[in-house]
């Protein structure tokens, strides 16, 4: 039999493991142009949260009863694709079930010759992939600027800070644990680090650690620590509004510091973006990326969960900062 989850219900709030219904199906063949694949290891990422929601967003919601689906590498076991052979990994978005076929569409060759396989997920991934293209694209990064990313010690923010370094800025980073701040400056490789949960008054303490203001801003949590970086934004900076992990929880959309006199005072440009915006242009970032990770200018870090039954868990845990780096459950 092949173990499958489902989404049993929506969630109201901080998820709970009875929105997800463990089920059995039997297991797939692969038809004609087929392959039949066996997961390896799974994504599960914030943005997760928003597709439980029944409502109209950059992607189409997950429905009830039906399969959650995110990254995932997975092993071609039997192939009836002339494009794919037995042994192969490919990383693509797929359900979470232990096995499933399909067509090869949208499914991407990875080499564990090249990365190691969880990377592909991650740093070599589409979290590695937000971080270079947001920085790059939207903040552009110039020598001597400064940037304050929040959530540094995730997937994404441990990425953003490290080619900060690259381009030659002052990085700091804002987490939630001492042990994950010494883990920025000692590993990352972070000016400075700040723990917001220790701190009575972030807006003074970024105003300390930034004293000539924030030229960058890369944004993965929102809410009340976005107010204290964009009160000390600096003239013509650059704000890349990546995630609002503090907020995809709220069932009301909270209300704080109107923004539109600190952009247009300081004529600062704020850009959302979605990693689909520069999907023609992946294979470079893929390439830079790798060239990085080979000569040791960027590292990466994860969090591995073993075990199909723990993949809910472990999608709950990243909303309490359980992960450091990047969270993936390996089957």
């Amino acid at each position: 039999m092949n173990k499958v989850i489902l989404l049993n219900n929506r969630p109201e709030g901080r998820p709970q493991e009875s929105d997800f219904k463990f089920t059995e199906e039997e297991k797939p063949t692969p038809g004609e142009g087929e392959v039949l694949l066996k997961t390896k290891y799974v994504s599960v990422d914030p943005y997760l949260r928003g597709r439980m929601r029944d409502q109209k967003s950059y992607i189409a919601p997950f429905e009830l009863h039906k399969p959650v689906a995110s990254g995932i590498i997975a092993e071609v076991i039997a192939s009836k694709n002339t494009d794919f052979k037995e042994g192969d990994f490919v990383n693509g978005m797929l359900s979470w079930k232990e096995f499933q076929t399909s067509t090869g569409k949208n499914l991407q060759k990875v080499d564990p010759d090249q990365a190691p396989l969880s990377a592909y997920l991650g740093v070599v991934g589409m979290t590695g992939l937000t971080a270079y293209f947001g920085l790059t694209r939207i903040g552009q990064p110039k020598k001597g600027d400064t940037i304050v990313v929040s959530g540094a010690a995730g997937a994404v923010g441990s990425v953003v800070g490290q080619i900060g370094k690259i381009k030659g800025c002052r990085v700091i980073g804002i987490a939630g644990t001492d042990e994950k701040i010494a883990m920025l400056k000692n590993t990352f490789g972070f000016d400075e680090g700040i723990n917001y949960k220790t701190t009575s008054d972030m807006k003074a303490a970024i105003k300390k650690a930034a004293p000539d203001g924030v030229d960058i801003y890369f944004d993965n949590v929102g809410g009340e620590i976005s107010d204290a970086v964009l009160a000390n934004i600096a003239r013509n900076a650059r704000v890349v509004a990546c995630g609002v992990i503090s907020m995809y929880n709220d069932e009301e959309t909270p209300v704080g510091p109107r923004v539109a006199p600190l952009l247009i005072k300081n004529s600062v440009l704020m850009q959302g973006f979605t990693i689909g915006d520069f999907q023609a242009d992946f294979s470079e970032g893929m390439k830079q990326l790798a060239i990085w990770l080979k000569e040791n200018k960027i590292t990466h870090k994860e969090t591995i969960v073993k075990g199909f039954d723990k993949i809910p868990q472990a999608f709950i845990d990243l909303f309490d900062g359980k992960n450091t780096g990047k969270m993936i459950v390996e089957i």
